[in-house]
């Protein structure tokens, strides 16, 4: 296989890293979440529960694949003690599912925001009233010619980036990519924010009101923090794991993870600030679900001036933040078969690529020609069966999985977690934060996963 590849610089690690962490989670669930359960007070939560629980955890998945210099498909089984590596080799099928899973579907949720893009950038949504908005999403969604074509221009352009590789396409590519991402959403955010009417808006977002949960409702908001505090940094599913195999010693990891955690957070942060003023100037409802990004911005654009630039602007950056997730996720792919199976990379890229696009022909089909299929009963979709699968599963029991692993002694154990952990420069975790991540980090982890199911199945 030759030598193992390395990032060219720790800004490449960062923003490579970051970009995996940073998709449709942020600028998609992030601002619609927010606006369900009560707008400021449910950020401050969601802070809170990012340093409790996602920046340990992230540590790990980065301390796992540096010590082990090894995809999540090897790096459990050579870091774990001989006699107790047996134990651990299922998580290598575990972590390989889980991505496949994660790209059944996002390769789709990627089409839509390209479409969108050229959309917007076509004059699709000017001067568009009432229900139109609506009509052109479900339209989209009802066309399988439509739905196909977007679905395979993501996956396309996706493994041709990770077919150059690590330097040349993964780390060549997103660094600008997510460096033009934040100059888009300063841009936007600075837009919003002095648009006439946007107070109402900026006052739900950044004054918070906690007087207004009560009993078993606070607990629901609590429950949906830990969740999305959780799911919007990718834990668990490995996809870190990679990244840290290719970066060298000379910095403290949970430095490294603070650091992407912020990035992550500024995103998710900005676009809130991008999407609440808008619909407060416009007075359009912010607690619209769903159906915010596609449904309701594309009628605040239609109204504003200039709106087909910034509306084009927008999807631009939905377009970068989602499609540095399939690059990031499509590059554990295509390394775990490299690793397993000592394949080159042109040939990981050219098997996986042929599966890739197979497995995601559901997901886009599922509003049209397979819109019959109710996997969750009512009127789920495939799509929403995959997520569950993904975000509900796979996710929190994956993350459970690492914990485990770096807390217990036919694991890899806390000391040889802690010393990769804090070897270079840069914060380092304490003896003292043993207790906290052996025994009330997987209680966490474990209320996240009942509550999924919880709001899955009774909600």
């Amino acid at each position: 296989m030759g030598k193992r590849e390395n990032f060219g610089s720790r800004l490449g690690f960062l923003l490579v890293s970051a970009g995996c962490a940073i998709g449709i989670g942020n600028v998609w669930r992030f601002p619609y979440i927010t606006g369900q359960y009560g707008g400021a007070a449910f950020v401050v939560l969601y802070l809170i529960f990012l340093v409790l629980m996602g920046w340990p955890v992230m540590t790990m998945e980065f301390a796992v694949g540096r010590g082990a210099q090894q995809s999540a498909g090897k790096c459990f089984e050579t870091l774990a003690p001989e006699k107790d590596r047996r134990k651990w080799k299922f998580y290598a099928i575990f972590a390989l599912v889980g991505n496949y899973l994660l790209m059944m579907y996002y390769t789709t949720v990627c089409g839509w925001m390209f479409n969108y893009m050229f959309k917007t950038a076509g004059g699709r949504f000017v001067g568009i009233t009432g229900d139109e908005s609506g009509e052109i999403f479900n339209s989209m969604l009802s066309d399988p010619k439509q739905m196909v074509f977007w679905m395979l221009l993501a996956t396309v352009i996706g493994l041709f980036i990770v077919a150059q590789g690590l330097q040349n396409g993964v780390e060549k590519v997103t660094k600008p990519m997510m460096l033009i991402l934040f100059v888009l959403m300063l841009v936007l955010a600075i837009r919003s924010i002095t648009l006439p009417g946007g107070g109402e808006g900026l006052k739900f977002y950044l004054v918070p009101n906690f007087s207004q949960w009560k009993g078993t409702e606070f607990l629901e908001v609590v429950f949906a923090a830990m969740g999305q505090a959780f799911f919007t940094l990718s834990l668990g599913i490995g996809a870190l794991t990679i990244f840290g195999s290719y970066i060298g010693k000379d910095k403290s990891l949970p430095g490294e993870a603070r650091m992407v955690i912020i990035l992550d957070t500024f995103v998710a942060l900005m676009a809130g600030l991008i999407i609440f003023p808008s619909c407060s100037a416009y007075d359009v409802s912010m607690t619209q679900g769903s159906g915010l990004i596609f449904v309701t911005l594309p009628k605040v654009f239609a109204q504003m001036t200039g709106g087909r630039f910034w509306g084009t602007l927008f999807f631009l950056f939905m377009v970068f933040a989602s499609l540095s997730t399939v690059i990031a996720v499509f590059e554990n792919i295509i390394a775990m078969n490299m690793d397993a199976f000592c394949w080159s990379r042109k040939k990981s890229v050219l098997i996986n690529g042929g599966l890739l696009v197979l497995l995601s022909f559901p997901c886009a089909l599922g509003y049209n020609v397979l819109s019959f299929i109710h996997p969750l009963g009512g009127t789920s979709t495939i799509l929403d069966f995959e997520d569950f699968l993904v975000s509900n599963n796979i996710l929190p029991i994956g993350s459970l999985i690492y914990v485990l692993y770096c807390t217990r002694k036919n694991g890899w154990g806390f000391e040889h977690f802690l010393g990769e952990a804090n070897t270079g420069d840069g914060p380092k975790f304490s003896r003292s934060f043993r207790g906290y991540m052996t025994y009330v980090l997987p209680l966490g982890i474990i209320a996240i996963l009942v509550g999924g199911y919880l709001q899955t199945f009774t909600g």
